[in-house]
Formats: structure tokens, C-alpha cells, sequence
């Protein structure tokens, strides 16, 4: 496994994964950020599950699970709208609740960010990230990602409108 720290590895989904991946998803606490109404139901996470091992060049997107040195996942991390012609992809995190703020992002963004450069070339990468949402920009700001835009009253919350900031990262 080569997309690993002392803290973390990160991992293709497995079947097994079933049951964490439809706690996360079913997570109405971040429903906004991925534009999610519905919850998803443990067949269409069934279906992803199969349909998860396909290559990044044939679905344009991959995720990897988030897991703690004594194989606990913890959360997930994703790359999205790949473009191989450019040589750019989005980049998402989600953690469980129970594991925030403890430092798993950082780490396994940085190792994502290694495997972009690295494996796949991109020049770039990039996320969109609400403007309430702190520290998540605090984490991709100490990343080395570069606020490029503000999309304004992007999202609508039960609050009211959310800004969205939009960040890039060249290699």
C-alpha cells in the first residue's frame, strides 16, 4: 500500500464498506455541501460499491476511504471532474463526525496530493469550499491552495445563503 502515513492509509472501497459509506453519506449535517436532498438508500450505495473499482480514466472520479493504522475508516476522500486532456481534478474530504478535527484530513490530503503529482501528473487540483466552513479553508489554505473566486449566495441553507470560495492548487 503506498498511500499511507504513521497517522493513516487511504484505500479503494471495498463491499464490506457498505455500512460506513451509508452512515457518511446519510450525514444530514453536510447534505448542503454536496448539493444532497434524499437520502441514499443501501442499494444505490450497493451499485456505487460495484461500480467503484473502475478505473479513474474510465469514470472520471475516485474514491479512496480514509483509514487509521488499525484498519478503522474514518472518512473518505475524493477526486472528481477528472480531466486528463488538462491535467486538473476536483477534490473533496468528508470525515465521520466522531473523527474531526484530529487531523486526518491534513494528512490524507497531503498523501492525496502526493499520488495527483506524482501518479496520475495533473498540474492542478482544486475544491470549493463554503465560506462558513473555516476549517476546511484553513485546511486547504495550509495546503498550499490559493483562494481564485467567491461565488456569491451559492448554496442555500436552512440559515439562509452560503458563500462559496474557490480554491486551486498548481503543481
Amino acid at each position: 500500500m503506498f498511500l499511507k502515513s504513521d497517522k493513516i492509509y487511504l484505500r479503494a472501497l471495498e463491499p464490506t464498506d457498505l455500512d460506513f459509506l451509508y452512515e457518511l453519506e446519510n450525514d444530514v449535517s453536510v447534505w448542503h455541501v454536496g448539493n444532497t436532498v434524499a437520502p441514499y438508500s443501501r442499494f444505490v450505495l450497493e451499485q456505487y460499491l460495484e461500480n467503484a473499482a473502475l478505473d479513474i480514466y474510465t469514470v472520471r472520479q475516485l474514491r479512496l476511504l480514509i483509514c487509521t493504522p488499525d484498519h478503522q475508516p474514518v472518512g473518505a476522500i475524493d477526486l472528481f471532474d477528472f480531466e486528463p486532456l488538462h491535467c486538473r481534478a476536483g477534490i473533496g474530504i468528508m470525515l465521520a463526525p466522531a473523527f474531526r478535527r484530529q487531523g486526518y484530513a491534513s494528512e490524507s490530503l497531503s498523501l492525496l496530493l502526493d499520488y495527483c503529482r506524482q501518479t496520475l501528473l495533473l498540474h492542478q487540483v482544486y475544491c470549493s469550499v463554503t465560506a462558513s466552513n473555516h476549517t476546511s479553508r484553513q485546511l486547504f489554505e495550509q495546503a498550499g491552495f490559493q483562494e481564485v473566486g467567491l461565488r456569491k449566495e451559492w448554496l442555500r441553507t436552512a440559515a439562509g445563503w452560503d458563500d462559496v470560495v474557490e480554491y486551486q492548487k498548481l503543481f
